[in-house]
């Protein structure tokens, strides 16, 4: 499984694990994710596979190093995803 593919993985977990936040994000704690055992079988390295999506702006948590037990309660937001194009271009022209 390539990186992009792991995130997108991330991203399904974040979702199905998560709570979604009025703005159409979604939170979980490490903790959550860690002990799942879903995640535990499909990441390998899930420290690595959120830090790819951190950076690729997917995520946000604070600190670049999650550690188990440590980090547990460190919320990791999956950010909403953008509005469609033409939703954006139909609001401006009101």
């Amino acid at each position: 499984m390539n990186v992009e593919e792991e995130v997108e993985r991330l991203k399904e977990e974040i979702q199905r694990l998560g709570k979604i936040q009025p703005d159409g994000s979604y939170k979980v704690t490490f903790g959550v994710l860690f002990n799942d055992d879903r995640c535990a079988n499909i990441f390998e390295a899930l420290v690595g596979t959120l830090r790819a999506a951190k950076k690729r702006k997917i995520v946000a948590y604070d600190g670049e190093l999650l550690l188990q037990g440590v980090h547990d309660n460190v919320e990791i937001t999956l950010k909403a995803p953008p509005p469609p194009a033409e939703a954006t271009a139909a609001s401006s022209a009101s």
